[in-house]
């Protein structure tokens, strides 16, 4: 097991020290998609000859690695920041999210003829917080590693695509900086994206910007819950009662709001707060790298183009849809907005 963990944690190194090089900085490439597309390349080079050497360790990755990276990811996010913004904020998120996931499901598996799992993972990660919502529910319905791949590679691509998008719409919407920020929030994929986005916009849009986005990130809890339930119903009906599947619990989900609650009340110094956090981002990364070395050419070649064209469209609906949904509650976010200004 050992040297399966000891090779994902060299391609965690590895793609943490390429994703800190200034041209990858520059445009906010996460060391969680170095590594995945570094395993990748690795895997595919001499496929299965060290799969049977490397395989507890990557089971290891993929299964305690990724539900510890989870809930470390809950030291970014505190009950205040989430309660700072209001009601209106939140409905935002509630409703861009619910909208996405039920428009991506439903176009991906009807209309796209998509498998379920590739459909509920793209719309996941694009409903969400990216790669991370991406991951958990992976764990919660076992999909397989190459419709988690070809999901997370959507994530990156679309998200990446907002950070040069979003300014240009800016500069046409006329809106300020705070409800410009409550839109980037709530329909930009990954946190990094966001944070990104946000600093291309101006201070404020960017403080704005990263409380939705955390509020949207802690939808990922009641997600996993429901999305659990549901699909071990849709298992039993497929099934036709044969057999009864077993309930996967995301019980990391627990341990994520659990660590937010304790980020949020209990006093940690700086360095301990920013060292969970640097090692929950390790132990997603490591996860990352797993589950690129785990997924074949062949694999993807076989799901086509068709989830990029679920990706897009969930794109274009998260534009012009957040277009249409941020305004409308403007008169809920005004007085959340003011309270958070006069309170700096």
């Amino acid at each position: 097991m050992w040297i399966g963990i000891a090779f994902c944690a060299a391609i965690t190194i590895t793609g943490m020290a390429l994703s800190n090089q200034p041209t990858l900085q520059e445009w906010q490439v996460s060391p969680l998609i170095v590594a995945l597309l570094l395993g990748f390349v690795i895997g595919n080079l001499r496929p299965g000859r060290q799969h049977a050497l490397f395989e507890r360790g990557l089971k290891f990755c993929t299964h305690w690695m990724l539900r510890s990276g989870i809930i470390l990811f809950g030291f970014s996010v505190t009950v205040q920041q989430v309660s700072s913004l209001g009601v209106g904020a939140f409905g935002v998120d509630i409703l861009i999210v619910t909208a996405i996931l039920t428009i991506g499901y439903t176009l991906g598996t009807r209309w796209l003829r998509l498998d379920p799992e590739t459909a509920l993972l793209t719309s996941a990660g694009s409903a969400i917080c990216g790669a991370a919502a991406i991951l958990a529910t992976e764990s919660t319905i076992r999909a397989k590693p190459a419709a988690t791949a070809i999901a997370v590679t959507t994530v990156v691509l679309f998200g990446s695509l907002a950070m040069f998008v979003y300014p240009i719409i800016f500069s046409l919407f006329g809106w300020d900086e705070k409800l410009f920020g409550v839109y980037i929030g709530a329909t930009v994929h990954e946190v990094a994206q966001v944070v990104a986005t946000g600093e291309a916009i101006g201070r404020d849009a960017l403080t704005t910007a990263v409380v939705v986005k955390l509020m949207r990130v802690m939808l990922l809890v009641p997600f996993l819950l429901i999305v659990g339930h549901w699909w071990i119903r849709r298992q039993r009906i497929n099934d036709g009662h044969k057999e009864k599947p077993t309930l996967i619990v995301p019980w990391f989900a627990f341990g994520f709001v659990g660590v937010i609650l304790l980020n949020s009340f209990i006093y940690l110094p700086n360095s301990v707060r920013e060292g969970l956090r640097f090692l929950g981002s390790f132990a997603l990364t490591m996860a990352m790298a797993a589950l690129g070395y785990e997924t074949r050419l062949a694999k993807l070649r076989s799901l086509g183009f068709k989830p990029f064209i679920l990706a897009l469209i969930l794109f274009a609906t998260l534009i012009f849809g957040g277009a249409i949904v941020t305004p409308l509650m403007a008169d809920n976010l005004s007085t959340s907005l003011h309270l958070t200004s006069s309170s700096k």
